[in-house]
């Protein structure tokens, strides 16, 4: 359905439309709005999702978000800022026999309502550079090789000052297993920008195959990792947990982010940079061993230097259940990660 509101009293959403009304003069986008809102104990956080249709560089689906920032009169106490600061965005290659005037596919709009509740319920927010595994293809029930998701500034929807606030478009790209490992070891931005040619846009297609295929490509990654260390400064994972006893710190993680977290560590630590870890709940951070700093464990946060010594423990913790010693105070417990479908059956385990 189409938004109708009193352009008096919604900055914020004005704001968002004067953003893309160069960019698709003319087209009245398809708007998906929430029946019940979220602050009535509606399930869907955001109030809407716009889709527009562009045929080029190649015919797609462009899906914004309408939410994260203030959309009404301004209720947050930071004047800089526009609610969360971002609004997503997502484009999608349409399929073949899609054309302007057919119905948009509904699946990329379930996915940005998820990606809502959990910056809704856990007040972590997302950023150009940040990724995550979406634990499965990113469209639910299909074979599609993209099962990851990088965050980066819209190439066609730049930041801008609202009256609410600082507002910016992030963009969700799908990425290959094999892309996203090369986004770990080197950055979102180095990669994406490598892969512009071959992906123009970052439109997101779930009929293609991995890019990193290409010989050319592949080096490029791998002489920008060498070159720069890892950028990726914060991994959102769903298992995460820790407990004290005896003076050791078992720290518990999910088999599934187990690999991320191993290969991530010597790429940042060693480069002088530290590794946070996200969960709905709670938030771990390691970083590289300062003189006279000691680990600080909390409920909810912890802060822990690792050593030399540490790093390479590494090497002997595996992706199995089981307990790994990385140092005499630190264990890692390893978990099984359960992957699920939308109605929230297990389909498969890791570990």
């Amino acid at each position: 359905m189409q938004d109708d509101h009193d352009d008096t009293d919604t900055p914020g959403w004005d704001a968002i439309n004067a953003a893309l009304a160069p960019l698709y003069a003319g087209q009245e986008p398809r708007h998906f709005g929430t029946a019940l809102p979220y602050t009535l104990g509606g399930q869907d956080p955001l109030d809407g999702i716009s889709v527009y249709w562009a045929d080029a560089p190649v015919p797609h689906w462009h899906y914004i978000t309408y939410g994260f920032s203030e959309l009404y009169a301004k209720e947050s106490d930071d004047p800089a800022i526009s609610g969360y600061g971002f609004e997503l965005t997502f484009r999608l290659a349409a399929e073949a026999g899609e054309r302007a005037d057919s119905t948009p596919p509904v699946w990329p709009m379930n996915l940005l309502q998820n990606l809502a509740r959990y910056v809704f319920s856990s007040g972590n927010v997302f950023e150009d550079g940040h990724h995550l595994n979406a634990n499965g293809p990113i469209a639910l029930e299909t074979d599609t090789r993209l099962c990851h998701l990088a965050f980066i500034a819209d190439p066609q929807l730049p930041a801008r000052d609202t009256a609410n606030g600082h507002l910016q478009f992030l963009q969700l790209v799908g990425l290959t297993d094999q892309e996203m490992e090369a986004v770990k070891r080197w950055s979102t931005r180095g990669v994406l920008q490598a892969l512009l040619p071959a992906m123009p846009l970052w439109i997101s297609d779930l009929h293609r195959g991995n890019l990193l295929d290409d010989p050319a490509l592949a080096g490029q990654m791998q002489a920008g990792s060498q070159r720069e260390g890892s950028s990726t400064g914060m991994l959102f994972i769903e298992t995460l947990d820790w407990r004290q006893q005896a003076g050791v710190t078992t720290l518990v993680l999910g088999a599934g982010q187990v690999p991320s977290v191993c290969e991530l560590l010597p790429l940042r630590l060693r480069h002088g940079k530290s590794l946070e870890l996200a969960s709905r709940e709670r938030h771990w951070e390691f970083t590289p061993p300062a003189a006279g700093e000691t680990a600080e464990v909390g409920t909810d946060r912890a802060h822990w230097p690792l050593d030399e010594a540490g790093l390479q423990a590494l090497a002997g913790v595996r992706a199995e259940r089981g307990t790994y010693p990385v140092s005499a105070a630190l264990h890692f417990e390893v978990v099984p990660t359960c992957l699920r479908d939308a109605k929230g059956e297990v389909i498969r385990q890791i570990g």
